[in-house]
């Protein structure tokens, strides 16, 4: 038997207060920073084995097979950490999650770089997933909690965006440091330690999801903040505020929800796209240097095509601030990965180079808008006192999907070759495109809670005040 849903009479109004905002103020802008800031690191130290994949294969004579060991680990670790990162987050906040995670795998890469053998690597690489995992997914879900509706999707972009740069810093630096020493690769796994120095300042700066705060543990800060951000507002419009919508009040309740409808859809449907597109797109990526390599490019060449293609993954997500809150997300979501199919044949076929260049360029920038999209729209669906898990388990689906595929990959790039990997990652960007297009649900420029209300323990009460607390039937009021 499930717990009863308890009501928090605070919760609404502040998140229809937060919605309402028509313009970013002086606090989300600085957000943004600091936010983009730990994102950067994140996208640094997640690509960095990929990165150096090669010349550790040749520093210690592994095998592919060896090679996919260690890149499926750390996605196993991703898929742990997507999920228990996300479920700490519903119970005890977003920000400390948000610091802890990114604690934990930057000791873990800085460990890395000490790693004498694939044994004590993977467990490494473990663990680095699991930080990285764990900050994104609740990162991801403190925008979305944090910026007002009309806002939501061009912020994700904005944040990915400038959190991209990471890729493009990182390959560039790997590209200088590895070719130039046997153990040059080791320096790519120190830089990827320095995420930890932001996350010092996110815990002084960031304040706790207003949202979670309402839904958990009404204070004077968070109300505080919110008349804060309405004073800024009007500061720079010079207007009264919209008026404020009621929504559905913010409940509490129990994980087991998720086991039934409509969550239960939701989270199938998100977690079946996940399990394709994250396998498709990071399949690609994570194989790129090494299947270069298998057709005859060398470890230099190989690292120069890909930090010169990685380039595009910062203007991809720019390019989705364009559309992304103007255009359904799951329409969106389909589009893209059908882009994303048709230039994985293109790339797998190409024999001329700039053919290859150009695809590869292209290939980038539709994988970086389609995952600002994704972004967005993984913490969307589900209530606020599921939001992070809801996110985590979704993308865990994703990451526990890698693990098993990049044993797949490893084979079928040894037995098959590298136009068979592409054929089939191209198949399953169509796959994908499907079922989001035809079963995912609408978020675009509505507000969380609206989302949510089709929820049966997330009753409309407007405006609620203790009187009609009191007297709901089969709501437990919660006291403070």
């Amino acid at each position: 038997m499930s717990q009863p849903a308890r009501i928090h009479s605070g919760g609404t109004g502040l998140s229809d207060r937060m919605d309402r905002v028509p313009v970013l103020t002086r606090q989300h802008r600085v957000w943004l920073g600091v936010l983009a800031a730990l994102l950067f690191f994140d996208m640094a130290d997640l690509n960095s084995f990929a990165l150096v994949a090669p010349a550790i294969r040749d520093h210690w004579n592994l095998t592919l097979g060896d090679v996919g060991f260690i890149t499926s680990a750390s996605f196993l670790g991703m898929f742990a950490g997507s999920i228990v990162g996300g479920r700490i987050a519903d119970r005890m906040g977003r920000k400390r999650v948000i610091a802890g995670a990114v604690a934990i795998y930057s000791a873990f890469s800085l460990a890395s770089a000490f790693a004498v053998g694939i044994v004590d690597l993977s467990i490494y690489r473990v663990l680095v997933g699991f930080g990285l995992q764990a900050m994104t997914v609740v990162l991801l879900t403190y925008i979305s909690e944090m910026y007002p509706k009309q806002f939501r999707g061009r912020i994700q972009a904005l944040v990915l965006a400038c959190g991209l740069l990471g890729i493009p810093a990182m390959a560039v630096f790997a590209r200088f440091v590895v070719p130039r020493d046997p153990s040059g690769w080791k320096w790519v796994f120190v830089l990827g330690a320095a995420g930890i120095v932001v996350a010092v300042i996110a815990l002084r700066v960031l304040p706790e999801s207003v949202r979670w705060t309402a839904a958990n543990r009404p204070s004077a800060d968070a109300e505080a903040l919110v008349t804060r951000i309405e004073e800024d507002a009007r500061r720079r419009t010079g207007t009264e505020l919209p008026p404020v919508e009621p929504r559905p009040a913010l409940v509490s309740g129990s994980p087991r929800e998720l086991l039934r409808q409509p969550l239960l859809k939701r989270i199938s449907v998100l977690s079946t796209y996940m399990i394709i597109v994250t396998s498709a797109g990071y399949g690609f990526n994570a194989w790129l240097p090494t299947l270069l390599v298998e057709n005859g490019f060398s470890t230099a060449q190989s690292l120069s095509f890909t930090s010169t293609i990685a380039i595009a993954a910062c203007p991809g997500a720019l390019l989705a601030t364009l559309f992304i809150d103007r255009i359904e997300r799951r329409t969106s979501l389909l589009l893209i990965n059908v882009a994303f199919g048709l230039l994985l044949l293109t790339f797998a076929f190409a024999t001329d180079y700039t053919v290859l260049l150009v695809s590869g360029i292209l290939l980038i920038l539709v994988i970086y808008a389609g995952n600002a999209c994704t972004y967005t729209y993984l913490p969307e669906v589900f209530p606020t006192r599921l939001r992070a898990l809801g996110a985590g388990i979704g993308n865990g689906a994703g990451r526990v999907a890698t693990f098993a595929s990049t044993f797949v990959i490893a084979w079928a790039l040894a037995s098959l070759g590298s136009e068979t990997v592409f054929l089939c990652l191209g198949v399953a960007a169509f796959a994908a495109a499907a079922v989001i297009g035809l079963l995912g649900e609408r978020t675009r420029n509505r507000s969380l809670e609206t989302i949510s209300e089709t929820i049966a323990t997330a009753r409309p009460v407007p405006a609620a005040g203790p009187a009609m607390l009191d007297a709901a039937p089969g709501i437990e009021k919660q006291d403070g």
